[in-house]
Parts: C-alpha cells; sequence; structure tokens
C-alpha cells in the first residue's frame, strides 16, 4: 500500500511539473502607453511572417509569452493598434531558449525597446549602433550627391560616388570583421545570410570556416552553409561592388 502510494505520488509531481511548463521559451514585458490592442509573438518560415503565439491588450499593458524555441533565432513582436495606428509596430528580438525581458512604449515602439536576456541580442544592439552610423552616412552623403548632380558639377559628382562605394564596402567589412570576432554566436551566420549575402564568397567562406562546432550546425550555420554550395555551384560573378580588402575597419 505505501509503495502505491509513493508511485501515485511521484505520478502526480510529474504531471504537475508538466503542466507547469508549456515551452523553453519565455518572453515577459510591458509595453507603456498601451490600452487596447493585440500583440503577436511571430517568426519567419519559408520567407513568411507566420504567428507563434498572441496576447490580447485591454488596459494592462503588461505581457507574457511561453512558447517553445529550440535554438537562438529571430523572432518578432508585433502589434496590432487600435488607438495608434501611427506609431512602429514590430521588434526584432533575437531569442534564446530561457528567460527573455522586453520593455518599451507605444509612441516609440521599436526604437525605445529595452530587451534583456539573450546573448545574442546584445550582440545584435552592438552591432545595429554601428550600422546605425553607417546608415546615418550614407544617407548625409547621398544628400550631397543629389545636391551637386543638380548643380552639374561633374568632380563632386565622381567624388561623392566614390565616397559612397568606400562606405559601403566599410560596411560590408565592418560585418565580415564583427561575424568572425563573434564566432561563437549564432549572431555570426545570421549576420552573414541576411546584411551581406552579396559579399565576395570568399568572406562568407572565412566566416563560416570560423564559427565554433554548435554554431555551425545552427539554424544560421547551416543556412550559410547551403547559400555558400549554392554560389559556388551556380558560379556566381564575384566581381562586385561588395568586394573588399582585408583591412579592419573601426568604427
Amino acid at each position: 500500500m505505501q509503495i502505491r502510494s509513493a508511485i501515485l505520488g511521484l505520478v502526480c509531481l510529474l504531471v504537475l511539473a508538466s503542466c507547469g511548463k508549456d515551452g523553453d521559451f519565455t518572453l515577459t514585458g510591458k509595453i507603456n502607453g498601451l490600452k487596447k490592442g493585440k500583440i503577436y509573438l511571430q517568426r519567419i518560415e519559408d520567407t513568411s511572417l507566420v504567428n507563434i503565439d498572441s496576447v490580447i491588450v485591454d488596459g494592462n499593458p503588461e505581457f507574457e509569452f511561453i512558447t517553445d524555441l529550440k535554438e537562438p533565432q529571430i523572432v518578432y513582436l508585433t502589434l496590432e493598434k487600435v488607438d495608434a495606428y501611427e506609431y512602429d509596430d514590430r521588434i526584432m528580438i533575437f531569442a534564446e531558449p530561457g528567460e527573455m525581458t522586453l520593455n518599451t512604449s507605444l509612441k516609440n515602439f521599436e526604437s525605445q525597446a529595452a530587451i534583456t536576456g539573450s546573448q545574442n541580442q546584445q550582440k545584435l544592439d552592438e552591432y545595429s549602433k554601428v550600422i546605425h552610423r553607417f546608415n546615418d552616412k550614407n544617407l548625409d552623403l547621398i544628400k550631397r550627391s543629389f545636391e551637386v548632380r543638380k548643380e552639374g558639377i561633374e568632380d563632386s559628382i565622381i567624388y561623392y560616388d566614390t565616397q559612397l562605394q568606400n562606405l559601403m564596402k566599410r560596411k560590408y567589412l565592418y560585418t565580415v570583421n564583427f561575424a568572425i570576432t563573434n564566432k561563437e554566436y549564432e549572431i555570426a551566420p545570421y549576420l552573414a545570410v541576411s546584411e551581406i549575402f552579396d559579399a565576395n564568397i570568399k568572406y562568407l567562406d572565412t566566416i563560416y570556416t570560423s564559427l565554433k562546432p554548435k554554431v555551425r550546425k545552427s539554424k544560421y550555420g547551416k543556412a550559410l552553409k547551403d547559400y555558400i554550395e549554392e554560389r559556388k555551384e551556380t558560379n556566381t560573378n564575384e566581381t562586385t561592388t561588395t568586394t573588399i580588402d582585408s583591412t579592419v575597419v573601426e568604427e
């Protein structure tokens, strides 16, 4: 009788444990200023954005998602608004199994997002800050190039065209160096396939061969490997504007 009771007790504990764990990824947070709306957790599947889960907001701006996430990957927090259509509505997150938090505001939904709990997200934030400066410089050069073209100043047109090309090369080189420096994180192959996919194949190869074994086996590591093989099979012309030298660029 005692043995039977012990077994029943063990079964109950196992059932309770399984009920308390609905997934290995938890995302909690708050959207200040949001009163009504619907929040979606989404990811890309076969080039389409699909819903993983959703939460209805009605007065309480806090939210929680619990779902399965077998490995680090990009997901999106998307807001379907009722009372503020003019604001940004999607935040990219480099999610990892475990617990993460995301706090932001309705007015500055994307730009004010503070995300913690993921090393890959931390690296993505670091990378994005530098790329933002590259993009600002690019916009400034485009503006200046447009102005000199209106005035028809040939020497200045050539100058700004050259500056734009050099800036693009520096941006690509920074991404290559960032990926290699962070070869132990899944963000490395992710940046290769998402940001510099049209770079010279030898740079993509360099990134891939530098990856740690577990990162090579990841979602984005496999995607990078497949993409490199596809590029090699189709004999892609590598004499594009993305050819860069091996100089390390610090921004």
